[in-house]
C-alpha cells in the first residue's frame, strides 16, 4: 500500500504537518517491532522470528545490538514468535526486554548481562510477556498475551489460563486485569491517571483506558475506541502518547491518532501494517514506526512522551 496521512479532523494538522512525509529507512527484517530511542542518539528494535535486536543510527547504519534477543534455546518450533517484542528503558537508560521465548521481562546491565525481572505468577511462567512502560514512581506495567506460544491459547506449554496485565513494583508482581483476550501495548495519559491497553484479538478490536488508583491498581475499565469494524490487515498494537494526551495507536490499516476523547484525527499509512512505533531525535517530534518488514518514520508537530 502506498504510503501517506489521512486526515479526518482538522486538529490533525496541529500534530502532523501538512506537508509531511512517511519515509522509508530500513527493509528486509522479518517482523520488527519494539522501537526504543537512546539519548546516545540511536534507534533499538526487535525482530520478532529473528531472535535479534538491530540498532539503528541516523547516519542509516544498522547493526545488530544483541542476539539472542528473546531465546536462549538451541532450537525451537517453526513458526515461533520467540525473540524479543517490546523494549523500553529504565531511568537509568537501561534497556528493559520482553522476551517471548524465555517466557519474561529482563534488564540488561551495563556489562552485557541480564536481570530477570519477571518470569512466574504465582508459581506458574508467564505466557509471552509483549509491551511494558514504566510509571514515574519506577513501577513497571506489562502484558502477557500468548503469541509467543505457537498454539497461543491452545499450547500445552500455557501455564497461566488467562493474558494478563501486570505490575512490577518493589520486586512483587501484581495482576491487574485479566479479562482481555490479547492484551498488547499500552500507555499512560500524561498525568498517569489513565492507563490505555490495545487488544490485538481481530474478533474486538478496542483499545481500553483504565483509572490509575492511588495505590497504582486499575479500576474499572472502559473502551476508549473500538475499531472491530474496520477490515484492514492489522490490529490494535504498540501505541505512544504526547504531551497534549492525544494518542497514536497501531492498528488495522496503519496508525491511528486520537485526542484525548477518543475522536479519530488520522491515520498514518505505511507501507506495510505497522506494529509499533516511538518517538524520536532530541526534541521527541519523530515518530519511528517498525511495520512488519520494514522502518518508517514521519516528522510531527506535537512532542511525545517517553522513558
Amino acid at each position: 500500500m502506498d504510503a501517506e496521512i489521512r486526515r479526518y479532523h482538522p486538529a490533525l494538522d496541529a500534530l502532523i504537518p501538512k506537508d509531511a512525509a512517511v519515509e522509508t529507512l530500513a527493509g528486509g527484517f522479518n517482523f520488527t517491532e519494539g522501537p526504543i530511542w537512546f539519548q546516545a542518539g540511536y534507534l533499538l528494535f526487535s525482530d520478532i522470528p529473528e531472535n535479534t535486536i538491530y540498532k539503528w543510527t541516523p547516519s542509516g547504519e544498522i547493526t545488530v545490538f544483541l542476539k539472542p534477543s528473546g531465546c536462549d534455546a538451541a532450537t525451537w518450533k517453526a513458526g515461533a514468535f520467540i525473540g524479543s517484542n517490546g523494549l523500553t528503558k529504565d531511568a537509568g537508560e537501561r534497556l528493559i526486554l520482553c522476551e517471548h521465548g524465555n517466557r519474561r521481562v529482563t534488564r540488561l546491565e551495563p556489562d552485557g548481562t541480564k536481570t530477570v525481572l519477571a518470569s512466574h505468577y504465582q508459581g506458574k511462567r508467564l505466557n509471552s510477556p509483549n509491551d511494558a512502560v514504566y510509571k514515574s514512581d519506577g513501577a513497571l506495567y506489562f502484558t502477557d498475551p500468548p503469541y509467543g506460544l505457537v498454539e497461543e491459547d491452545k499450547d500445552p506449554a500455557k501455564e497461566l489460563s488467562f493474558n494478563g496485565v501486570y505490575r512490577l513494583k518493589d520486586g512483587e508482581l501484581t495482576l491487574l486485569h485479566q479479562d482481555l483476550t490479547r492484551p498488547n501495548g499500552l500507555a499512560f495519559s500524561p498525568d498517569e491517571k489513565i492507563l490505555y491497553v490495545a487488544n490485538s484479538d481481530r474478533g474486538r478490536m478496542i483499545w481500553m483506558k483504565f483509572p490509575v488508583q492511588e495505590d497504582g491498581t486499575l479500576g474499572a475499565g472502559a473502551v476508549f475506541a473500538d475499531v472491530t469494524h474496520i477490515r484492514d490487515y492489522g490490529a490494535p498494537d504498540g501505541m505512544k502518547v504526547d504531551t497534549n494526551g492525544n494518542l497514536y495507536c497501531t492498528g488495522p490499516g496503519g496508525t491511528h491518532v486520537f485526542d484525548a476523547a477518543g475522536n479519530a484525527l488520522g491515520l498514518i499509512v505505511t507501507p506495510e501494517i505497522p506494529a509499533n512505533l516511538h518517538w524520536g531525535e532530541a526534541d521527541a517530534r519523530t515518530l519511528y514506526i517498525t511495520a512488519r518488514n520494514g522502518l518508517y518514520r514521519v516528522r510531527l508537530t506535537a512532542t511525545g512522551i517517553r522513558p
